[in-house]
């Protein structure tokens, strides 16, 4: 009979990449929701909600091409292909350009949704995926850049004070790609390779192409490796400067990485008079596997937890695609991530436990001493059990420390557990 009640419950567990939250959990994810949501509306933010199917083309048109693997797909009852939402920036770009396409930009919208992905086995990531994100919709770049950033670490303090964000731009990877006129599969590898920073490999592939094309090959080598704190501007520029790129000014313009370079560091320096500057740090090799990316992007961390709980960037095109010309900036917090690490450190802030529980052998006069006690600022329980005596046992249990017996002429004796 054990062996049979335990293949029930495994035939009942949660599908793989998802899974039940229990008491603590959800008052800590409501907690943490509730925390960067009034960030938002306190900066003037607007909410949006976009619903949790979306046509599969949404993803994958023309010039914004979502990994297909990654995506929960279906089909609705015209058969047409559908996916569940497996990224909250792309419907709000298809929502500035349909439903918002006569508001005025620049237009500030934030969202608290679920996005679903399809996460290979055992990488330790959620397939449901609890978000809370801000876009800011065309206005001048620079301060739509700065801004984000900012709440991005406000919306990482608001939880937890032991962050770090990391800051890079994605812009000097795709300019050197883009002059680097190599086949798709090997872009889509140098990417992978950079942003895992799997510099054996790395280095295997290019230490060979660099035979023939040093200068590509010195740049993609070095990218993952130009990390740490402000010091990587002067490395990165001396690395500009360097021979290899002196060879190749011809077809690569050097003056437009520097440019981006000198951005990027304006950036973070006035950054650094917002929050400690211990706490950015700069990544070059910082890239995505969201291809709609164009000038900086950025990832956010917390103490306790090894995946990043914050991430966004810069898209200028995206909204291009779906027929509304318009720059953009957003980031989105992982909710379930950081509600994890404050229930790590301490748990006790999220347990929510009853101040009183309320006996009677008639149920309107029990519900109404609750009443009674909610109003005066108490949290009261009403005690469905058979007698008194059990409603003091299951108190002791769940660690409630009073008990009110209400008799049948209405009479109230409270007794300390």
């Amino acid at each position: 009979m054990k062996d049979l009640n335990d293949k029930r419950v495994n035939d009942w567990l949660t599908p793989e990449g998802t899974r039940d939250l229990l008491f603590e959990e959800c008052t800590a994810k409501r907690e943490i929701s509730e925390r960067v949501t009034k960030l938002f509306e306190n900066y003037g933010y607007s909410e949006v909600i976009t619903p949790g199917l979306e046509f599969f083309d949404v993803f994958n048109g023309i010039g914004r091409t979502f990994p297909q693997e990654t995506m929960y797909k279906l089909v609705d009852g015209k058969n047409r292909l559908m996916v569940m939402r497996p990224d909250s920036t792309l419907p709000i770009a298809r929502l500035a350009a349909t439903r918002l396409r006569d508001e005025e930009l620049p237009l500030k919208l934030f969202y608290n949704q679920n996005i679903f992905m399809v996460n290979p086995k055992d990488s330790g990531r959620d397939d449901e995926i609890s978000q809370c994100g801000i876009e800011i919709l065309g206005g001048k770049s620079d301060s739509a850049d700065f801004e984000a950033l900012v709440l991005a670490a406000k919306a990482l303090e608001t939880c937890d004070e032991d962050y770090r964000i990391e800051i890079g731009d994605y812009g000097i990877f795709n300019e050197l790609l883009i002059k680097y006129h190599c086949g798709s599969e090997l872009a889509e590898n140098t990417r992978n390779w950079i942003e895992s920073k799997n510099l054996p490999m790395l280095d295997s592939v290019y230490d060979k192409i660099a035979e023939e094309d040093r200068t590509f090959a010195e740049a993609f080598k070095a990218l993952p490796r130009l990390f740490g704190g402000f010091e990587v501007f002067e490395k990165a520029r001396e690395f500009f400067k360097g021979e290899a790129f002196e060879k190749a000014k011809e077809f690569l313009k050097v003056e437009v990485l520097e440019q981006k370079l000198a951005n990027l560091e304006k950036l973070c320096r006035n950054l650094s008079t917002v929050i400690p500057e211990e706490k950015i740090r700069v990544d070059l090799g910082l890239l995505n596997k969201k291809n709609y990316y164009t000038g900086i992007i950025f990832r956010g961390y917390v103490e306790g937890y090894g995946q990043p709980a914050l991430s966004g960037g810069r898209y200028d095109k995206l909204l291009g695609t779906f027929g509304r010309y318009a720059g953009a900036v957003g980031f989105a917090v992982n909710v379930e991530a950081v509600a994890r690490v404050l229930l790590k450190k301490d748990k006790s802030g999220f347990v929510k436990t009853p101040n009183v529980i309320v006996w009677s052998e008639n149920p309107a006069m029990a519900l109404k001493r609750c009443n009674e006690l909610i109003s005066e600022g108490f949290t009261a329980v009403n005690s469905v059990l058979e007698c008194p005596k059990c409603t003091k046992k299951y108190a002791q249990e769940h660690n409630i420390k009073r008990v009110d017996i209400v008799d049948k002429d209405g009479k109230v004796t409270s007794e300390e557990v």
